[in-house]
């Protein structure tokens, strides 16, 4: 029983913090993004059925392949850099001198395919802000994705 109740102590410790981290308002939570609150209707409009919106959910097969592709670029790099941390992490264990110095060329590739992603989703995000508007905004002269 006294481990029982010595266990309980750190859960209502936590609990007492989460319940903190959830008292505490946010102005975000009140004011969703039009694209949030879009993005919502569109997933009820297709499950209900309707379909003058179902061309939002469906949408150009030329988008589609667009985004696959920025993301199968992201995941490769990412690949990678996970493949480059397991051998820093091998080279530094093995305290071996020259593994160590390899090191430093390793880390670098890390961080330019850090670059690399992050420009990745940079081009990812303004090709779905450029879809969302044409698909919203029949109007817009903005610049069609990547294909």
């Amino acid at each position: 029983m006294t481990t029982l109740d010595s266990s309980s102590t750190p859960e209502s410790s936590m609990e007492e913090l989460s319940n903190y981290h959830h008292q505490t308002p946010t102005k975000k939570r009140n004011h969703p993004s039009p694209t949030t609150t879009t993005t919502a209707a569109t997933v009820s409009t297709t499950t209900t059925g309707e379909s003058e919106q179902d061309g939002l959910v469906d949408g150009d097969p030329k988008v589609w392949e667009a985004f696959n592709n920025s993301f199968r670029q992201v995941q490769s790099v990412l690949d990678r850099n996970r493949l480059l941390i397991q051998q820093v992490n091998e080279n530094h264990r093995s305290r071996i001198p020259d593994k160590m110095v390899k090191n430093v060329s390793l880390i670098q590739e890390i961080n330019g395919n850090i670059s690399k992603v992050v420009g990745l989703y940079s081009d990812l995000s303004t090709d779905f802000s450029s879809v969302f508007h044409q698909r919203s905004d029949p109007s817009f002269n903005g610049k069609s994705p990547k294909a």
